[in-house]
C-alpha cells in the first residue's frame, strides 16, 4: 500500500485509541533498517509508524553531507517507493527535535510538505515531533501552538512532549528525577493552549517515568497511572464524561518495560510507542555473530584473500533485516496492533 494519506493516518489513530492498542514507531537510519521495519509490520499484519531522529537523519545523508533535512527527505522518498510493495499502511514521522534544531529540521520539512499539498499531493511526512521538554512549559506550548498551526495547514499531525524522558538519545541526556512524571497541571495547560483537536490534531508524549536507553529491571519506576490522571483532568477541563480520554498519548523510552505496564498505558490512551534500542540490538546481533564465525573470511589474514561470499555486505545485512523484522513483530504483538491492519 502507499504511505498513509492524512485521512488513513487519522483512521489508524482513531482505531488504536478506540480499541486500546498502539502502533510501534520504529526508528530507522538507513534503507536496510527501513526495509526491516516494513517487513516486520507486514509479517505482523500491523499498520505502523516509521520515524527518523535528528541524528539518524543526519547519518542517512552521508558522513560528507551530514544534513538532517537531506537525510530524512531521502529516507522518506525511499519509503514512499518501497512501501507500495507491502500490504500494510505506514505513516512517516520525525522523532525528538529540540528548540535549537527546529530551523534546521522540522520547520523546513513542514515547508516541503506544504509545497506538496499546495500542488495537490499528500505531505511527505504524516507527523513531526517538537520536543520542548528541556525548556519552560509556557515557551514549549507557545512554540507548539505556532507549529501546530503550520502542521495542520500542511495536513500533518504534530507530536508534543511535556515532562522529561530520562536517559540519553542522540546525544541529548536528561537526569532521572521527579521531572520524569508529568504533572496534572501540565496536562491542563496543554489543553488550554493547544485545544483538543479544534486547532489541529496532535499527539502528546507525556512522561510517567520513561527513560531512553537500556536499564536493568527495577532501576526506573514506571507509573502509568500518571497518564490516567492526565486524561481525567483534561476531560474535566473540557466538560467530558468521566472515563473520557481526550489525549492521544505517546510512550517514549519503553525498552525493558513490563508487559503489564505497557498494557496499562494502552488502556489510558497510548496509541504510539517508540522502539529504537531493542531494534538496534536485534539488527546488530546477527552481524556480530557473522563476523565472529567468519572472521577468516571477512578479513584477509596472513596474506590470504578472504571469502567474498561472507564479506559481501548482503550476506550479513540479510540476517540483520530478518532479526530486526522479528523484533518489530514482537513489538506489534506486545502493543496489540498485530493483525489489526486496515483493509
Amino acid at each position: 500500500m502507499p504511505i498513509a494519506t492524512p485521512e488513513v493516518y487519522a483512521e489508524m489513530l482513531d482505531r488504536a485509541k478506540a480499541n486500546e492498542f498502539a502502533y510501534p514507531a520504529i526508528n530507522v537510519t538507513s534503507s536496510e533498517t527501513l526495509n526491516a521495519a516494513l517487513r516486520g509490520f507486514a509479517e505482523a499484519e500491523s499498520d505502523g509508524i516509521i520515524q527518523f531522529s535528528t541524528g539518524g537523519s543526519e547519518f542517512a545523508s552521508g558522513q560528507k553531507v551530514k544534513d538532517m533535512v537531506t537525510g530524512s527527505t531521502a529516507l522518506a522518498e525511499f519509503a514512499h517507493v518501497v512501501a507500495e510493495k507491502y500490504p500494510v499502511n505506514i505513516a512517516l514521522h520525525t522523532d525528538h527535535c529540540p528548540k535549537d534544531k527546529l530551523d534546521g529540521f522540522v520547520r523546513p520539512l513542514i515547508d516541503i510538505s506544504q509545497e506538496r499539498v499546495n500542488r495537490g499531493q499528500n505531505p511527505l511526512f504524516q507527523s513531526h515531533m517538537w520536543d520542548g521538554s528541556a525548556i519552560d512549559l509556557e515557551e514549549n506550548l507557545e512554540i507548539a501552538a505556532e507549529l501546530l498551526e503550520k502542521a495542520a495547514a500542511a495536513k500533518i499531525i504534530l507530536e508534543v512532549e511535556i515532562g522529561v524522558v530520562g536517559g540519553e538519545e542522540d546525544g541529548v541526556a536528561n537526569d532521572i528525577n521527579d521531572k520524569l512524571y508529568t504533572a496534572e497541571g501540565d496536562f491542563v495547560r496543554t489543553i488550554e493552549t493547544l485545544g483538543s483537536g479544534d486547532k489541529g490534531r496532535y499527539l502528546l508524549a507525556a512522561t510517567f517515568g520513561n527513560v531512553h536507553g537500556v536499564y536493568k529491571p527495577g532501576n526506573v519506576k514506571l507509573r502509568p497511572e500518571v497518564l490516567k490522571g492526565g486524561q481525567r483532568v483534561a476531560a474535566e477541563k473540557l466538560g467530558l464524561a468521566e472515563g473520557s480520554k481526550p489525549f492521544e498519548l505517546v510512550f517514549h523510552g519503553g525498552s525493558g518495560s513490563s508487559i503489564e505496564d505497557i498494557h496499562a498505558a494502552l488502556s489510558y490512551g497510548v496509541v504510539k510507542m517508540n522502539v529504537d534500542t531493542d531494534t538496534q540490538y536485534a539488527f546488530t546481533r546477527p552481524i556480530a555473530e557473522h563476523m565472529f564465525k567468519n572472521y577468516d573470511g571477512v578479513l584477509k589474514i596472513d596474506g590470504e584473500v578472504g571469502n567474498k561470499k561472507v564479506y559481501d555486505p548482503r550476506s550479513y545485512l540479510k540476517a540483520a533485516e530478518g532479526a530486526m523484522a522479528a523484533r518489530v513483530v514482537e513489538a506489534a504483538e506486545s502493543l496489540k496492533s498485530a493483525g489489526q491492519k486496515l483493509s
